[in-house]
């Protein structure tokens, strides 16, 4: 079967990531894009629940590091087609810069390979506690609520502004009314990093289906993560064997890198059944309990972070190298099969060593990474816009893509940052985000006159 040359990893749409304010049930429906607070902040929170409040702040950072440079990876041609013809490339790097730099490929190949997949897992560690308060429609309703609104949002609101500048270097006619009309003209819509939160919106929905159908199927799963969780290594072996399970047949079909190109919902034909296999691990893990199985902060995976350090490194290049064998569409049948099967494994192996380096070293309080975490998917929402404008800004510029992959991810975290302080200001951008408004204090001018005049009568008096 042959994969063609679309290149070494479809960086593409991999975009990467609850709730209320006083229950960590609500993270399950988002992980990563729910709502100011990843989990209720007790005056003693357990060295798990702490490391992995951490954890999403690292993954923010990572999420905004890999749009920032995917202008800049080196093996990107520098021509790009039309706006209007496929297979549509801007979509993966609506800026194409000429500057590049080797080191963004191996960074931007690393988190394609497992960073998604990791936050599904993670996005399912709460769904549990969740369905229990919330029941099964009243969950569903929420995550409509929580998941749908900012997707709808996103594709009308923030997706087309986010891809104009990749219009504008496509076209010698760069006016917004022309952008609109070929734009609206797509037989797509663009989704940018928000077709994560439509996948996650529908494995949620199954979780709750599930949870209907069969009341006892997730206790099960429960039960058997605690005991698996207890031997990292069994839980690895079989994450792997149900991986190439869902992921090995839709990707022969399709190849690894192929996309959707009509409706308004974004899927990567390959991986929709991997994410749903983390997905359930995560619900799995979080129904039998975050500090007794394999998340706990004490635990076994926790204290061999080294060696699936060693094991992640050594299945990306692996996969790195027999991939690099089909990328001519030319390969036999078993040298796909073969860059499949180390795709799924590396896949593991990434997210192991990172939940397990965050439990070994990130059980410790730390004011930036839990203001990061508490300010997380509004961080993620708002995001790819900056990235795509400054990337566009900085394309004149003789700077060394290193130097300029920096500038972006900067100006990106500060701006968002400031835009995130501000959505919460607005009482729609508060329920947007599932955040509680941020009152903005209004100084009282008539008690202040009085309090200063009282004053200067005291003066005057003495």
């Amino acid at each position: 079967m042959g994969r063609g040359n679309r290149g070494f990893v479809d960086f593409s749409l991999a975009r990467a990531a609850a709730p209320s304010n006083d229950d960590a049930e609500a993270i399950g429906s988002t992980w990563l894009v729910g709502n100011l607070n990843f989990m209720p902040r007790p005056i003693a929170m357990s060295r798990s629940s702490l490391a992995l409040d951490n954890l999403r702040a690292v993954v923010i950072l990572i999420v905004l590091a890999f749009h920032s440079v995917l202008a800049y990876v080196k093996w990107i041609p520098t021509g790009s087609s039309g706006f209007d013809d496929p297979p549509y490339g801007w979509r993966a790097f609506p800026i194409v810069d000429s500057q590049r730099w080797f080191g963004f490929d191996l960074f931007c190949a690393w988190q394609d390979v497992y960073l998604m997949s990791l936050m599904f897992l993670l996005s399912g560690l709460f769904i549990w506690p969740s369905l229990v308060r919330k029941r099964n429609w009243g969950f569903v309703r929420n995550r409509l609520l929580r998941l749908g609104l900012p997707y709808v949002f996103g594709l009308v609101v923030l997706m087309p502004i986010a891809e104009y500048p990749a219009y504008r270097v496509t076209t010698a006619v760069p006016g917004v009314a022309d952008y609109l009309r070929h734009y609206l003209a797509l037989p797509f819509w663009p989704n940018g990093p928000l077709w994560f939160l439509w996948q996650l919106l529908a494995l949620n929905i199954a979780a709750a289906g599930l949870n209907w159908i069969a009341p006892n199927a997730l206790k099960a799963l429960g039960r058997w993560s605690v005991a698996a969780g207890q031997r990292p290594l069994l839980f690895f072996a079989g994450l792997v064997a149900l991986s190439v399970a869902a992921y090995l047949p839709p990707t022969l079909a399709f190849t690894p890198w192929g996309w959707s190109n009509s409706g308004p919902l974004a899927v990567q034909f390959s991986r929709p059944l991997l994410y749903a296999v983390y997905f359930f691990a995560g619900v799995g893990i979080g129904t039998g309990g975050i500090d007794c199985g394999l998340v706990a902060a004490d635990g076994a995976l926790a204290r061999h972070w080294a060696l699936w350090l060693a094991a992640a490194l050594a299945s990306l290049f692996l996969w790195m190298g027999v991939t690099s064998l089909t990328l001519d569409g030319s390969a036999p049948i078993a040298i796909d099969i073969a860059s499949d099967l180390s795709f799924v494994l590396a896949c593991a192996a990434g997210c192991f060593f990172l939940i397990a380096a965050s439990l070994r070293f990130g059980a410790k309080r730390s004011p930036a990474f839990a203001s990061l975490s508490a300010n997380a998917y509004s961080l993620y929402l708002v995001h790819y816009d900056f990235v795509v404008w400054l990337q566009y800004a900085l394309l004149a510029s003789a700077l060394l893509a290193v130097v300029k992959g920096a500038i972006v991810f900067a100006a990106t975290l500060i701006l968002s940052w400031i835009t995130t302080r501000a959505i919460q200001r607005i009482p729609f951008g508060a329920r947007l985000i599932g955040a509680t408004p941020v009152a903005i204090a209004i100084p009282n001018f008539r008690l202040r006159s009085a309090e200063l005049y009282a004053r200067l009568r005291e003066f005057v008096s003495q």
